[in-house]
């Protein structure tokens, strides 16, 4: 079995390939951006002509954090949509039968405390990502229509927040988890006795850890039939941003204080995913947020300190 997968050098595509790896039967594909340029539409019908994978999960996209959105809209709604739209027509027209599109929570409308699937285009969307999340919607809308009128199979996976093997540490790229891991690490290191938290630290997030998604993805993989055509995957429950500190305070065996700055914002008070969908097919999120930030720290200590 041919498997392509996109955006295979990413945080989710490096470790979904590498499950991918451990199975006998498949030929697993993972073109780097040098050597498949998905913004060019003759490169991608070329590709998928010629090499015919059975199967597509396509995870590339052009991501950045809030500030790269506001910054960029155009960028971020154009690059996308061409990527996705490319991608996916090219896979309906090599007659590609199964594919797993990676879908994004800023998918649904802004202000909502619990995502479910059937909320999908019923509200406006968060404006400060606005061209990111109308990309997203196109491609999980093209792969319903394709469902729906060309005989394939092509369903749209949508995470929560994620974290784990491959993320970015650094100030500017990384995502809370990581972020709260470095800063507390780096308080110890430094003898720093108080570490600053934004807002009230009440604020509820739901962050999983990415073999989690791997797990679902891998068990969607071997049942595309019995996927919803927009399937949320995430753990079903939250954490405050104090939780998530004073865990990552346990992990790093850091003994300080922590402090708010009520003055920096906090961002949405809560969302969170419907994950019933999900949980109907048997899987569940298995890693609890104190193994998910021991791993994680474990591999922030081997793969960034002592790199």
């Amino acid at each position: 079995m041919k498997v392509l997968v996109t955006g295979a050098n990413g945080m989710v595509g490096k470790n979904l390939v590498e499950r991918l790896m451990l199975q006998d039967n498949l030929d697993i594909m993972a073109p780097t951006r040098s050597e498949l340029n998905l913004l060019d539409q003759h490169l991608v019908t070329e590709y998928m002509q010629e090499h015919k994978p059975d199967f597509v999960f396509h995870l590339a996209a052009k991501v950045g954090g809030i500030q790269a959105n506001i910054n960029e809209p155009v960028e971020f709604l154009v690059e996308n949509t061409m990527m996705n739209t490319h991608v996916i027509m090219a896979a309906m027209e090599s007659s590609v039968q199964q594919f797993i599109n990676l879908g994004s929570s800023c998918m649904y409308p802004r202000n909502r405390d619990i995502l479910h699937e059937s909320d999908v285009l019923t509200g406006e969307l968060e404006p400060t990502n606005e061209g990111y999340a109308l990309a997203k919607l196109t491609a999980a809308r093209l792969c319903q229509y394709i469902t729906k009128t060309k005989g394939l199979t092509y369903k749209t996976v949508v995470p929560c927040n994620l974290y784990g093997r491959y993320d970015h540490f650094d100030a500017v790229r990384s995502h809370m988890v990581p972020a709260v891991i470095r800063k507390i690490h780096e308080a110890k290191d430094n003898k720093i006795k108080d570490v600053s938290i934004w807002g009230d630290g009440e604020s509820r997030r739901e962050f999983m850890y990415v073999d989690d998604l791997i797990d679902f993805m891998l068990l969607g993989m071997s049942d595309m039939q019995a996927l919803p055509d927009i399937v949320n995957v995430g753990l079903g429950f939250d954490y405050s941003i104090n939780e998530y500190y004073k865990i990552g305070a346990e992990v790093v065996v850091y003994n300080g204080i922590f402090t708010h700055d009520l003055e920096k914002p906090a961002g949405m008070r809560r969302k969170m995913m419907d994950v019933s969908s999900a949980h109907a097919m048997g899987w569940k999120a298995k890693t609890s947020l104190q193994d998910g930030m021991k791993y994680m720290y474990d591999y922030y200590l081997n793969e960034v300190v002592n790199a």
